[in-house]
């Protein structure tokens, strides 16, 4: 069974839950799951976790992300890219000066309001569902940061540029969002995802290079341990004393730690756990209070 993290380019017209079903076929393996969805006609860097990796799949959606976008003012669609229909046309009457004053507007993060056409739920109902039915539902805005946007080139009505954002950013919306603030509209015309945490676009393979590796047996060349996501964190081995409480998942003293450099900690610090043979087995928290760590995540199977 594999255990660790691929980084896999997500090409057009995949969903990323067929790339997880492909994967699931080409390495014959059940526990597999992704880090963060990409609409079908964005392509990318999808982080996939295998194995008992996947318990890092919902910390692996909170990392930080690079897009590069093209976005076409004075156009606006209902599904705020250019795969929807179109609403409203409006001619272009600004300057690069002012698009870019728009643009840059938005760094540093704003209330955003997700779009219809998402995953998002309300009331268990996913909102493009309710979308396709004609329906549209209140959604309360939620702020997002925006790290930083640099314009790639300026073609107007089309400016493509690269942006850094957080967690749960809709790079569409970000799109109609400076649309309207210019007073134009405008929408998406195409996505690629060029980062994710320390996941880069460069590294990234697609599916037929995995099913070559598979065949090669050479894959385990491009799977990434899991405690390469937590390489900020201290390290320590459990000693004998510990090894009993590691393996059942229970709290461990600092006397039960041979730590890679220091012994004090801050409440909620964080430590990567190795078992006596040095095999990444878990990442637990420092609890001031009771003086000792409990396990946050447990890597053990």
């Amino acid at each position: 069974m594999i255990n660790g993290i691929m980084n896999i380019y997500k090409e057009a017209g995949y969903t990323s839950h067929d790339v997880v079903a492909k994967l699931r076929g080409i390495v014959r393996q059940k526990k597999i799951g992704h880090t963060g969805t990409l609409d079908p006609d964005a392509v990318g860097v999808l982080p996939v976790c295998f194995g008992s990796a996947t318990k890092l799949c919902d910390m692996m959606t909170d990392k930080s992300k690079e897009y590069e976008a093209l976005m076409r003012l004075g156009v606006t669609t209902d599904t705020q890219d250019m795969s929807g229909t179109i609403l409203t046309q409006s001619p272009v009457e600004v300057g690069v000066s002012d698009v870019e004053h728009a643009i840059m507007c938005f760094v540093g993060g704003y209330d955003q309001v997700p779009p219809m056409y998402s995953a998002l739920k309300v009331n268990g109902k996913k909102l493009y569902e309710l979308a396709r039915e004609g329906k549209e539902v209140e959604r309360q805005p939620r702020h997002v940061d925006i790290s930083f946007i640099r314009i790639l080139d300026m073609k107007l009505p089309e400016v493509r540029f690269l942006v850094g954002c957080s967690k749960g950013t809709y790079i569409r919306t970000l799109c109609a969002d400076i649309g309207s603030k210019i007073g134009c509209g405008a929408a998406m015309v195409q996505l690629k995802r060029t980062r994710v945490g320390n996941f880069k676009i460069e590294d990234a393979i697609r599916l037929s290079t995995v099913e070559e590796l598979v065949r090669s047996d050479t894959y385990g060349n491009y799977v990434i341990p899991p405690d390469s996501v937590f390489m900020e964190y201290d390290s320590a081995v459990v000693n004998h004393d510990g090894q009993n409480a590691l393996s059942n998942g229970n709290k461990l003293h600092i006397e039960q730690l041979d730590f890679a450099h220091h012994t004090f900690f801050r409440d909620g610090d964080m430590i990567r756990v190795y078992d006596g043979s040095h095999t990444f087995k878990a990442v637990y928290i420092f609890v001031k209070s009771e003086g000792m760590f409990r396990p946050f995540k447990m890597f053990l199977g």
